[in-house]
């Protein structure tokens, strides 16, 4: 069978610190002072290495977006997220290009259905050396009617979900100070809009980044219970109201382009 198989360490998980639904716990990302294996810093961010190292075989870590604990992307200032977005892509493209790994995870949980643990603002980056790259993505998993086009960075939705209905894609052409400026941009008014304008029900999404070839792309989910027909049977679902989401965004979002 052609998958990526890996270990997860149960013993370490269970030692882990939940924040999400159990608010009451302390924090380890506001208490600076416990923060060990700190690798860069910039402003108030922090890229160090993840202290519950669960997968076997692999590297994580974790980039900490703030020192404000109860915020999240759409609370940002533009320079903020703009700052954000660039140290999170120097801190990957670092460990790309370091020759240790055969791919790198660069991904973000939010939510209480994110599979997240932490409510603190934060991304991870997994390196994992031995893995099939040919199966993390495929390309037309990136395709769908266009919600917005700018500086060369398309704002998409999919029509060939990975898992299902509404998942947001944002493209660029290229990596140049302008293209992660809208890249940014476009991330933080998708998660707003998911977060804010979607459905009363979203609490959690993911964002997910992707390289193949020198290029990058990044995927935006809202998430819910993960349909059963998936989790059984592998059958993705496309939603019957793309137009609608499509419309909105672009009135909320893109009204004056």
């Amino acid at each position: 069978m052609d998958i990526n198989l890996m270990g997860f360490d149960m013993s370490i998980g269970r030692q882990k610190p939940e924040t999400i639904r159990h608010q009451e716990n302390a924090c380890p990302f506001c208490d600076r002072s416990q923060l060990t294996d700190i690798l860069a810093t910039e402003g108030d961010m922090i890229f160090l290495r993840n202290k519950y190292n669960v997968i076997e075989g692999a590297d994580q870590f974790v980039l900490i977006e703030g020192s404000a604990c109860h915020s999240d992307m759409p609370d940002y200032t533009k320079e903020h997220m703009h700052a954000l977005i660039r140290f999170g892509l120097r801190m990957w493209q670092d460990l790309l290009t370091s020759g240790r790994y055969e791919a790198v995870l660069f991904f973000k949980n939010y939510g209480p259905f994110s599979g997240g643990t932490i409510r603190h603002p934060h991304m991870q980056l997994i390196g994992l050396p031995h893995v099939k790259r040919e199966l993390l993505c495929q390309p037309e998993e990136f395709e769908g009617p266009v919600i917005a086009r700018r500086h060369g960075v398309t704002l998409n939705v999919s029509t060939v979900p990975r898992i299902g209905f509404w998942e947001f894609n944002i493209v660029p052409e290229s990596l140049t100070d302008e293209t992660i400026a809208t890249l940014a941009d476009f991330i933080q008014l998708t998660v707003d809009y998911l977060m804010h304008r979607f459905a009363a029900q979203t609490r959690s999404y993911n964002i997910f980044f992707y390289e193949n070839d020198g290029r990058i792309a990044v995927k935006i989910l809202p998430r819910f219970a993960t349909p059963p027909i998936y989790v059984g049977y592998g059958i993705h679902f496309r939603p019957s109201s793309l137009t609608s989401v499509i419309d909105e965004m672009q009135k909320l979002y893109f009204a004056e382009e």
